[in-house]
């Protein structure tokens, strides 16, 4: 397990990978030893001569190939016996410019605008990017995280600068909107869709059931208003007489689709539609109308509140999981993800900008990225940097000490027995 120590930006080293390097340094030192007892040996009881110097050869030269090596590989991050040897212990001594060296290397091989750019589309970064949020599961914990974040960004803002600017944003947006062309488009397509036909019909409708309900007052008005000379019973006739002629002529309007007075109505609406584009009088009226109404206290206090019932939305909407809000999110998020996932244009399009957006940073801050490294580096600890790269790679340095060994041997046999040729 590794873990950071405290005061040190490094995590503790294994054990496992210390163990690994004292018994390749045991083994290591081991043959050296071997060679050096064998060399004894011959020196001790040999004579030099026959296989006594054969072997006597091969223990001189496998001490001298292991004691080399062993400098070599000990060099690298302290000094040989404590001994300030010039060239040694150079991974210390080297520190800082080996961050260096190790930034430019990765800016010029590896942070360069056609490697990040190709890398960055082998990802296939929209087709994963789209898989991951078409998931409906993905999409709903993406929504609740969206969600929290619009609470706490909610909670967070302060309601009476956000309260003042709305209201002063969408007061000014309505002062400078021209309102007669968006009220013709909206009669414009009030009537394509019938609705003001319908409209009518309902008002229709409702002004049949008002008379009826108020029979007994038109009939009394009317009363009221005739004369003295006049009977009771004409009065009644007359009234039972237009009464039934108006409620006639309404419903011949409600059943009758192609009423001239449904005609009329229509032509009236259009012809207002198209006045309130043209007709500068008109146009003029209608700005004056929009004017004095967002000048009226009421309206100026609803758009001062206006803040207040968006917050009021957004956070029951956020808190909700089953609100309309929270689900028009994850709908949006699916429809997302399956465009990226499966629109190769889309994918295209995103691809290409991903690859340019890479390679920009790439060529315009690579010093940047690459800065990371030399000063992480230049922050280190000398002889803790050098006891820790000791520990990712000492352990297979131990086969150079091993190799030269192993090897001086047979080269001082080899060499040994050629001498003893010629």
């Amino acid at each position: 397990m590794t873990a950071t120590r405290h005061g040190s930006p490094f995590p503790q080293v294994a054990e496992e990978r210390v163990r690994a390097l004292r018994r390749m340094k045991i083994v290591a030192g081991g043959l050296l030893l071997v060679a050096a007892i064998v060399y004894v040996v011959c020196r001790a009881v040999g004579d030099g001569n026959g296989v006594w110097g054969y072997v006597q050869a091969a223990a001189e030269a496998s001490m001298v190939g292991g004691l080399a090596d062993w400098f070599a590989v000990t060099a690298l991050f302290r000094h040989p016996l404590k001994l300030p040897i010039p060239h040694t212990a150079i991974i210390p001594a080297k520190k800082d410019q080996i961050g260096e060296g190790l930034a430019s290397f990765v800016q010029e091989y590896f942070l360069t605008s056609e490697i990040v750019a190709e890398r960055v589309g082998a990802a296939r970064v929209p087709q994963r990017v789209g898989q991951w949020l078409a998931d409906p599961a993905h999409a709903r914990r993406l929504a609740d995280e969206f969600s929290n974040a619009i609470s706490g960004t909610a909670n967070v803002l302060r309601d009476d600068e956000l309260r003042d600017g709305l209201a002063t944003f969408v007061d000014k947006r309505l002062r400078e909107t021209d309102l007669s062309p968006v009220l013709a488009k909206l009669i414009d397509a009030v009537c394509d869709a019938g609705q003001h036909q319908r409209a009518l019909t309902s008002a229709l409708r409702g002004m049949r059931n008002f008379l009826d309900q108020n029979r007994s007052v038109f009939r009394e008005r009317l009363g009221n208003e005739s004369p003295e000379w006049v009977p009771v019973w004409l009065d009644e006739r007359v009234f039972n007489r237009g009464f039934g002629l108006v409620q006639a002529f309404l419903a011949d309007v409600v059943g009758d689709p192609e009423h001239a007075l449904r005609k009329g109505f229509d032509e009236q609406l259009r012809a207002l539609a198209e006045r309130l584009r043209t007709d500068p009088e008109q146009i003029a009226k209608v700005e004056e109308a929009k004017l004095e109404l967002l000048d009226h206290p009421q309206i100026r206090e609803h758009l001062a509140n206006l803040w207040s019932s968006v917050k009021k939305m957004l956070l029951s909407g956020a808190a909700d999981p089953d609100s309309d809000l929270r689900r028009s999110i994850e709908s949006l998020i699916v429809r997302v993800g399956e465009v990226l996932r499966d629109d190769v244009t889309v994918g295209a399009k995103v691809d290409e900008a991903l690859q340019r957006l890479a390679g920009h940073v790439a060529t315009h801050y690579a010093d940047d990225l690459t800065d990371v490294i030399s000063t992480t580096v230049a922050r280190w600890d000398a002889e803790e940097t050098s006891r820790r790269l000791e520990m990712q790679v000492g352990r297979d340095l131990q086969f150079i000490r091993i190799n030269g060994t192993v090897v001086g041997s047979l080269a001082g046999l080899a060499i040994y027995a050629i001498s003893q040729l010629f």
